[in-house]
């Protein structure tokens, strides 16, 4: 198993250990084994981290010089683009990817997202004219100026690190932001080469900075209860986002939150792809380990037998296809460490439990090697009021709900606590009516594309609040000024 380097805190321009030179072991999915080392960082590295994003966001021109950072933002993009082997690396041996993975969400997907918000920012407005308007025995001229929040804590998962940093990193950049990344403890590598090539690149001083550790809550705390911080980022769990906003609303921290999902796709009865609809929601890819992911299926009664026919036959044929590091056709790896592997088996056993029928898998698979290995599983005969239908497992397990008719569809596609995205497969109108009627934040109409980096992501309900990517992702991180003045004094 490949080594990979020490990942190093980024504090004000430099890279460099944690305070007493603290490290932690990084341990591989794959092998449950330690792959490398991260630095540690203390309490005195965040604030160190805090002032030097303050200051330059304070006493720089970062937040006023568009034509700079922009400048910056595209040599950057470069520089990960030399580093696309390190990058995979990184993906593979931190996050648990599969080869056949990597250049999908994990690195290309990635980097897209990142070439999108550069041909989406001439599309950021700066400055907006209101008019005129007669009052208090004058007329004035209005004009909202839109400028960057200041300090941004970023605090991002485990799942798709890369992803998920350049989502908030590159955004809040070219907003003229100073920002401090925190990546999650197992994937530290993945937020550690933005300091290095940020170092590389010429960054100014404390334009990013990033800190990470072993303890998972430390410094994402004190970034989210400090009042130099001005808005946090996060993605994750719904659980950690109720805390962020709880831990923030003394300072009326601004936040941004892509939490869990529940996402439902629904095949209706008049498909013209019946079993590709069906088939497609097979939850492999990466394990299942994406809050964006269809783990509902929810078909027709009419078709119900057909579907379970069509998904034993799916994965019967996917077989032992996946969980080989080696092997390039590979789209599922293990899941990111023991915890969650002890999580996916705890729902397996739940939904076994609530009565509801394994179709296919359920067992960890130690024979795949000394990491995290769970069988890609289908349960069936699942109604929506179960556990493993309403909350967020995190892992390859798709559950499979029938349904009487449209209306019911939407019912049980609405009856969740989450809404951050979904589909509806079949005749284009009703398809299309039935999606416009699902509180969520994307839905895919016949598999349409739903998520990509130059359009807006996020989430209903519990799934979160704000939106990520396109024109609104960048639009998250600017303040709005009115500013008037008498149309005589211009």
């Amino acid at each position: 198993m490949t080594t990979l380097p020490d990942a190093k805190l980024f504090i004000n321009g430099q890279l460099r250990d944690a305070t007493g030179g603290r490290t932690y072991d990084v341990i591989s999915p794959w092998t449950g084994a330690p792959v490398g080392k991260a630095a540690d960082a203390t309490a005195e590295d965040v604030e160190a981290a805090i002032v030097a994003a303050r200051n330059a966001f304070d006493n720089t021109d970062w937040s006023t010089n568009k034509e700079k950072r922009l400048a910056l933002v595209k040599k950057y993009r470069e520089l990960f683009e030399a580093n696309r082997e390190k990058l995979g690396a990184l993906a593979v041996h931190e996050a648990g990817a599969a080869l056949g993975a990597v250049d999908k969400a994990h690195v290309s997907m990635a980097l897209g997202g990142w070439d999108d918000y550069l041909a989406v920012f001439d599309r950021v407005v700066w400055e907006k004219d209101y008019g005129n308007k007669f009052g208090y025995g004058y007329e004035s001229k209005r004009v909202a100026h839109y400028e960057p929040v200041g300090v941004v804590a970023a605090i991002t998962p485990w799942n798709v690190p890369l992803y998920v940093n350049i989502g908030k990193v590159v955004a809040a950049l070219l907003a003229g932001c100073t920002v401090i990344l925190k990546p999650a403890p197992d994937t530290p590598g993945a937020g550690a080469i933005f300091g290095e090539l940020a170092k590389e690149a010429g960054f100014p001083d404390g334009v990013i900075n990033v800190v990470f550790g072993a303890d998972p809550a430390l410094a994402g705390e004190m970034m989210v209860k400090d009042p130099r911080v001005d808005l946090v980022s996060f993605t994750g769990s719904t659980a950690v986002g109720k805390r962020i906003m709880e831990q923030g609303a003394p300072t009326l921290k601004r936040v941004f939150l892509e939490l869990g999902g529940k996402s439902a796709k629904i095949v209706l009865d008049d498909s013209q792809n019946f079993a590709m609809d069906v088939l497609t929601t097979m939850l492999v890819f990466h394990a299942g380990q994406g809050c964006a992911v269809q783990s509902r299926l929810l078909v027709p009664e009419s078709r119900y037998e057909e579907a379970k026919a069509i998904l034993k036959q799916g994965y019967a044929g996917l077989g032992d296809n996946w969980g080989d590091v080696s092997n390039p056709e590979h789209i599922m790896g293990p899941v990111i460490n023991k915890r969650q592997l002890e999580r996916v088996l705890g729902y397996i056993q739940l939904g076994k439990d609530e009565g509801a029928t394994l179709l296919h898998g359920g067992a960890a698979r130690p024979d795949k090697g000394d990491g995290y290995f769970v069988e890609p599983t289908v349960f069936v005969d699942v109604t929506n009021d179960m556990r493993i239908a309403q909350e967020e497992i995190f892992g390859p397990v798709l559950v499979v709900i029938p349904y009487k008719d449209d209306e019911d569809a939407i019912r049980i596609a609405n009856e969740s606590a989450y809404g951050l995205s979904g589909g509806v497969s079949g005749s284009f109108d009703r398809a299309m009516k039935m999606a416009k009627r699902i509180r969520t934040g994307s839905v895919g109409v016949n598999n349409g594309m739903c998520i990509a980096g130059d359009i807006p992501f996020g989430g209903y309900k519990a799934s979160g609040i704000g939106r990520e990517w396109g024109v609104e992702g960048i639009e998250e991180f600017l303040e709005t000024k009115m500013i008037a003045y008498p149309v005589a004094a211009a």
